[in-house]
């Protein structure tokens, strides 16, 4: 993994080498084994490389005979395949990167169709005086840009287009007011005025500065169900996991896995410990007396069966006080999503082992395990509904705008992603995967890990994983008494690992941090009441009634999650809008501020 960043004048200028030095520099933490640079023209591009395949001769940025250059911030899976089926042209690396770029000279634009990976690149034609740059199709690889008077700047993180002082950081309101309502943001605005996504699967083809086109590639095939009986799908599901998981392993360092406890992790444990001869390095967080439920006996019994090297990280209260900020810090493009913390704490103890671990997002998504898609499937006399019907400070009296235009990016994606012959639970599944899951929890993955300059794989978002879990009929999905979710998958496990229990009743990943807030209400009501941030949003009074109703409750729901959402808001405004560098733990940045 890598960062990537740039600049394409419309008057044909050449960026300053300042401009480039401080993209470098806000990138650095993505890729601490290398720099490049590559500057033609109006055109100016920066690497940090995080150096994973070929580690000697991959650094970046790569040519081709006829001129083209290629940065990327990716793993490109079948590089070895695509090396054998296209390649014509002696390459100058082993990496896995640098086949793409002769895939564009035979293929054009449509290059990024035959990549099977993760990836943001940037690919630059001086003789057609094209730049490209294109997102994977699950966004899994995080891409920004953003439309000045003097052309088009490009970055892994929005941080980067900050610090070249060409774009001042301003939250956008409809953003913000999405986020403390859903806890990610939708579509292609960020929460910065005038920085914008690149779509996942999406190609902008910009030429003198100016986007002049766009193409996507969808993540999920054409949703026809395909009538398998249990017996054949779990067959092919058994290929296409060890298959997927083989490929994600490829890699010239050492790997290890992030071990939940839970059905997708431990589905990716019983694939490593097939592939692998030696022992699996699997990291587990937990939480010792709280209320949440800690994972951690059930991941030692499962490593200590396959004979894995477990490693389990205790997250607690300390943790959350005092590294908070800096995590705000980093989460550039925000999810309020109380998983970074633990996440966060597992990827610093990682990467003193590690530069590469497997992860399980996507298999909720692909396969159905949320308790959502259940409640979609049951008509409203029996209790169904629309997705996320609520926001989380809906009717509690914080907001000075309670109108329900939040609601209105979700309604968006579900209308751009509605196709013929879709059942409802494959749209659900889609309007998830539109949003939700690029936009949250791939964006929580992707700063956390990077952060410590670890990468991140997710086998369960690879394109046939997604093409066999996305067309199986619902009954495969959604099974057994009381509709139990990922029912296809829970059975693969049941064959595979029975000792992970899969069709055990488990609750889903919490992490206590309505607990760690109520036992110091007191202090952080005035303090966050008092953020130029919230201000802006909320009423005060409303803030310090939420804060103060959380002390002396056993179980702090929807409260404790609310009050969770303007504490991290009050921190990321204070490092990305105030520009406050974060310092001390949660209360003394957030009394510097007040």
């Amino acid at each position: 993994m890598c960062g990537i960043g740039g600049f394409m004048t419309r008057d044909g200028s050449t960026p300053t080498a300042r401009m480039l030095a401080d993209m470098l520099r806000a990138l650095g933490h993505r890729g601490p084994d290398g720099e490049g640079r590559y500057l033609a023209g109006g055109l100016g591009m920066v690497h940090t490389r995080l150096a994973v395949i070929d580690l000697e001769t991959g650094d970046q940025p790569f040519y081709e005979p006829n001129g083209a250059a290629l940065i990327a911030n990716a793993e490109i899976y079948n590089y070895v395949e695509l090396t054998k089926s296209f390649i014509d042209l002696p390459l100058r690396s082993r990496t896995d990167c640098e086949p793409a770029l002769h895939l564009y000279r035979k293929f054009g634009v449509s290059y990024v169709d035959k990549l099977r990976g993760m990836f943001a690149i940037a690919l630059y034609d001086p003789r057609e005086d094209l730049l490209l740059l294109s997102r994977d199709p699950f966004g899994i690889k995080p891409l920004y840009y953003a439309e000045i008077d003097r052309g088009l700047l490009f970055a892994s993180e929005p941080c980067a287009l900050i610090a070249t002082g060409l774009i001042p950081p301003a939250v956008n309101p409809d953003a913000a007011h999405e986020l403390l309502q859903l806890q990610f943001t939708t579509g292609r605005d960020t929460l910065y005025e005038g920085i914008k996504r690149v779509l996942p699967g999406e190609t902008l083809e910009v030429v003198r500065g100016r986007i002049v086109n766009r193409r996507r590639r969808r993540a999920l095939p054409q949703p026809e169900v395909r009538q398998w009986d249990e017996k054949q799908a779990l067959a092919e599901l058994d290929r296409i996991l060890l298959e997927s998981v083989e490929i994600h392993q490829r890699s010239d360092v050492p790997y290890g896995l992030f071990l939940s406890g839970g059905v997708d992790s431990s589905v990716l444990l019983a694939c490593m410990a097939k592939l692998n001869d030696g022992p699996v390095q699997a990291f587990t967080a937990g939480f010792a007396g709280t209320g949440a439920e800690d994972e951690r006996a059930l991941a030692r019994r499962l490593a200590r069966h396959v004979n894995a090297r477990h490693v389990e990280v205790e997250v607690g209260p300390d943790d959350f006080w005092n590294l908070l900020p800096e995590i705000a810090g980093f989460v550039d493009d925000p999810t309020a999503d109380y998983a970074i913390v633990p996440t966060y704490k597992l990827a610093a103890e990682a990467a003193k082992e590690l530069k590469v671990v497997l992860s399980g997002e996507g298999g909720d998504e692909l396969f159905a395990g949320y308790g959502r898609y259940r409640s979609v499937l049951r008509p409203l006399w029996m209790g169904g509904r629309t997705m996320r019907p609520r926001g989380f400070l809906d009717g509690m009296g914080i907001l000075r705008d309670e109108s329900p235009g939040w609601r209105d990016g979700i309604v968006a994606a579900d209308i751009r992603i509605s196709a013929p012959g879709q059942t409802r639970l494959q749209r659900a599944q889609a309007a998830d995967c539109e949003d939700w899951l690029p936009n949250d929890l791939l964006i929580k993955l992707d700063r956390c890990l990077m952060a410590h300059g670890l990468e991140g794989r997710t086998p369960l978002l690879d394109p046939e994983v997604a093409r066999f879990a996305y067309t199986l009929p619902d009954k495969l999905k959604i099974a057994g008494r009381g509709g139990k979710g990922k029912y296809l998958l829970r059975h693969w496990l049941q064959l595979n690992l029975p000792e992970a229990e899969p069709f055990s009743p488990k609750r889903g990943f919490s992490v206590p941090v309505g607990e760690w807030i109520a036992a110091r209400a007191g202090k952080i009501a005035p303090l966050v009441a008092a953020q130029a941030g919230v201000i802006e949003l909320c009423k005060p009074e409303g803030v310090l009634a939420l804060f103060r109703s959380l002390s002396g409750r056993r179980k702090h729901g929807r409260a404790g999650r609310a009050a969770w959402m303007l504490l991290f808001y009050s921190l990321w405004h204070q490092s990305h809008i105030m520009r406050a560098r974060p310092a001390g733990d949660v209360l003394d940045c957030l009394a510097r501020a007040a």
